[in-house]
């Protein structure tokens, strides 16, 4: 066996057995000195140089007997870094040779070979700070730890001219993180923030309404962001959000169409939520299956052909609220919701904007810094068609006449007709289009510290996301109910 613990070879093998094999005759005494001094002298040659007359004899080293099961412990490969750097060798004293096995017997003194000095290790540059991420191509399996790759870690530099030496710029710092903050002199009595949860039951997991929504998107000349929240007073007793909002888009390319519907079910209905949500899904799906027609009257600027055919579309709608109001076995009125709609193109040629609806809401537009009403008015009370013309005879309302079935309930009376309002217009560049419910109507039309405010912050251009949540939101005691809305900027 080799001090590593292999198998030796066939030719070690060889030369170990003839080393110690008795019947093999020795060559006898030589001319050469053949003592065990002479071969340490020998070998002190070959390593350190001869030695120095005057210097003390070196004891020496019994050399241990390589075929001994004991290996000597492996030592470290030449590319490894040493722990700590080594000690230089003393000139001046040769060092004994450490496990030399003893040469056959020779005839003239050849010194063995010198061992081969182990190559210098280089030295080299410290390794950049990596951070160990795992493979997103990699899945941990059991207990072994994911395979990761190294990431550099680049310090930024600092940014402006102001920023402190040696502080890592953190991006986006210098833009103020979007607060919901109040206007008047005092804060709403509610917390800005949601407080506790609607309560439900393992039937009710499908209705389930989450407490924001919050969308957006940018077609043609027009950004669109819509969002609607929970009221503050919902929001502290546990109530679910009565509103619902729809934005979808139907067609592609300049042939697309985008629908806005915003709905607000009834005060004090338990199945509010439910009707808004259903009156949103069917004039969808009514104003999906007709988008082409629709699409190709707006451009082409038919309002008659719009205001009919928008009216039917609606009817249907309702139609199918008191249906399913029939179906629950309650009133009317239990199951209603204020439904308004706003329809963009999608063509950029194409400024044309259609807003039709039933119920209360609002619709505002900004233009020059100014707010401008512009919902249509209230037939009388006494019903049948009246109509008023605006500026440029896009301002029209009529009643909408509508089939009721009979109440659930015996003696009940007949819901009264809701008016149908519809409006198309051209926008032009720098307006602002905003369509509401109730909710954020009526401070808007009640305060006028919101509009002003909603004014300075959305005249310079649409907001993102996050900051048109927080626009939405700004409080004002007195006002705690369901805040929906949807506004569109024109380039």
């Amino acid at each position: 066996m080799s001090q590593q613990g292999e198998k030796p070879t066939a030719h070690e093998d060889d030369w170990w057995r003839r080393l110690y094999d008795g019947t093999v005759p020795d060559t006898g005494p030589g001319d050469a000195p053949d003592s065990l001094d002479d071969r340490f002298d020998s070998a002190s040659d070959a390593v350190g140089g001869a030695p120095d007359p005057g210097d003390r004899p070196v004891p020496v080293v019994p050399v241990p007997d390589p075929r001994t099961p004991e290996a000597e412990p492996v030592k470290g490969t030449p590319w490894d870094a040493p722990a700590a750097p080594p000690a230089p060798p003393a000139p001046e004293r040769p060092r004994a040779p450490e496990h030399l096995p003893a040469p056959p017997a020779r005839t003239s003194p050849v010194p063995p070979p010198p061992a081969p000095e182990a190559p210098p290790v280089p030295t080299l540059p410290a390794p950049p700070r990596t951070l160990a991420v795992p493979a997103p191509w990699e899945a941990p399996a059991g207990p072994a730890r994911p395979r990761t790759f190294a990431v550099p870690l680049t310090p930024e530099a600092p940014s402006g001219p102001t920023a402190p030496a040696g502080v890592a710029h953190v991006p986006g710092e210098e833009q103020p993180r979007p607060t919901v903050g109040h206007l008047g002199d005092r804060p709403p009595a509610y917390d800005a923030e949601p407080a506790a949860l609607p309560a439900s039951g393992p039937d009710d997991i499908g209705g389930l309404v989450p407490d924001t929504v919050l969308d957006g998107a940018r077609y043609g000349t027009y950004t669109l962001r819509a969002a609607s929240v929970r009221g503050d007073s919902a929001r502290f007793r546990g109530e679910t959000r009565r509103d619902a909002l729809l934005t979808a888009r139907f067609g592609t390319g300049d042939e697309a169409l985008v629908l806005v519907a915003v709905a607000a079910g009834a005060r004090a209905a338990g199945h509010a939520h439910l009707a808004a949500a259903e009156a949103c899904r069917s004039i969808g799906g009514a104003v999906a299956r007709s988008h082409a027609r629709l699409c190709a009257d707006i451009r082409a600027g038919r309002r008659g052909d719009l205001r009919s055919g928008l009216h039917r579309l609606t009817d249907r709608t309702y139609g199918r609220l008191r249906a399913r109001a029939a179906e629950l076995g309650l009133e009317p009125s239990a199951y209603a919701a204020g439904l308004r709609c706003l329809l963009l193109p999608a063509d950029p040629e194409c400024r044309t904007r259609v807003f039709f609806g039933i119920g209360g809401g609002g619709l505002f537009r900004l233009r020059d810094g100014v707010w401008q009403d512009l919902e249509p008015l209230v037939p009388a009370p006494s019903g049948g068609a009246v109509g008023e013309e605006g500026p440029g005879g896009d301002r029209l309302t009529t009643d909408l006449r509508i089939t009721t079935p009979p109440s659930p309930y015996a003696g009940s009376p007949a819901p009264p007709a809701e008016p149908f309002r519809f409006r198309a217009s051209v926008a032009r560049a720098g307006d602002t289009l905003l369509l509401c419910g109730d909710g954020l109507a009526e401070p808007m039309r009640g305060e006028p510290v919101l509009a002003e405010e909603l004014a300075r912050r959305w005249a310079p251009g649409p907001p993102g996301l996050p900051a048109y949540l927080a626009d939405t939101q700004l409080r004002i005691k007195g006002y705690a109910d369901d805040r929906t809305s949807a506004a569109v900027w024109e380039a």
